[in-house]
This record gives C-alpha cells, structure tokens and sequence, in this order.
C-alpha cells in the first residue's frame, strides 16, 4: 500500500491516544510538537508517558465517551481487541484513527518524522517497514543543517517583499537564490547582504 502524504493542521485540536506503553509514549510525544491538546487513556502508564510534559494523562480504561470532540486518534495499547474496537467506534464516527497493530484498521499511517522548525519531512513505507523509515529518518536528520530553522523563519519574512520587488515569474528564482545563499552563510543574510543579492539578481534576470 502506497499512501499519500497529507499534512494536517492539528493546532488548538484535541488527539486521544489509548494506551499506556511505550508505542503510546512516542506517538504523544511527536503529537505534541505539533500543538495539539493530547490525551492519553491507560489505567497505567510508562515512566516516560508520567514525564513527558504537555500531555493530559488519564488514568481509566477506554470509554466510547472519550472520543466527544476528538480530532484525530490513536489506538496503541497490547490488547488487540481494544485496539480493534478504538478503530471500529472512530471509522463510526468519521474520526482519523491509526492503530499501532494493525495498518489494514487505520485510517492514517503515522509517520517517522523529521522536524526542524517550520519544515516537516513524514516518512512512510505503506506499514512496510517501520524499521526502514526509521532508518531513513535518521539518515535525513544527520544531513539537514542544524541552522536551517533559522533560515526558515527569514525566508518567511523575506517573501512578502520578494513578491513586492519581483515580477511573478522570478520569485521562484530569487527565493531558490536567498536560500542558496543563505544555506552558504549557514545563516539568515543580513539587510545588506539581502539588498545586494537583489541588485545582482536584478542585473542578471531583468533588461
């Protein structure tokens, strides 16, 4: 199964996560950089679920009633019954579900994720191959430079005023030249720097 990658606004929403282990814990934890209200549902939990911060931690079993007003779940307990039921009562209701055993019952495969500010790289081999993904993960985060969130958040500020100074069928130009530029610095260019990038840019592209 080949699916498509598709990149969901979860700020401000709320995410349910059943279950208590380990699985749950990493689930939770890349939910929350995405700025969610997360809750998770176990009678117990992992250490690494009591300390991990921002996550509503509730110490019951699973109740139907539990996915009022939830966005997105995630079924990740051992008890495969319960699994089940989490995704059957979520397909009921139009919630996205993944099911950590079982990508036939999802709804959405979770990805491996690489996170650097404002990009986000999901990662996923149709439940091939988690080890893969992993692997593949790991790779892109060892050649993405630490300095490219900063780079991100200029290049956001810089694209009002490049639509401003540029014709539409150079802005695509220019911004692949701040960026490779700025990626050269290993940082945002400054004013100065940014103003005589335009001038050569201008010499070259326009008469």
């Amino acid at each position: 199964m080949v699916c498509f990658p598709l990149f969901v606004d979860l700020n401000d929403k709320t995410v349910l996560v059943v279950g208590g282990g380990p699985v749950a814990a990493r689930k939770a934890r890349v939910l929350l950089d995405y700025g969610p209200r997360v809750l998770v549902c176990a009678p117990r939990f992992v250490p690494e679920l009591e300390q991990l911060s921002g996550a509503e931690l509730l110490r019951q079993p699973f109740v139907p009633e539990l996915l009022e007003g939830i966005s997105l779940a995630v079924a990740a307990t051992d008890d495969r019954q319960l699994n089940h039921a989490v995704a059957q009562l979520c397909r009921e209701r139009s919630i996205p579900v993944n099911v950590a055993d079982s990508r036939e019952e999802s709804t959405f495969l979770f990805p491996a994720v690489v996170r650097r500010g404002r990009l986000s790289v999901g990662i996923s081999t149709g439940g091939a191959s988690p080890a893969a993904a992993a692997y593949v993960r790991r790779t892109l985060e060892g050649q993405l430079p630490e300095s490219l969130e900063p780079i991100l958040d200029w290049l956001e500020d810089q694209r009002e005023a490049g639509k401003d100074a540029l014709p539409p069928s150079q802005r695509r130009r220019w911004f692949s030249r701040l960026l490779s530029a700025a990626l050269e610095k290993g940082r945002p260019l400054t004013s100065e720097e940014t103003e005589s990038l335009l001038r050569q840019f201008f010499e070259e592209v326009l008469p």
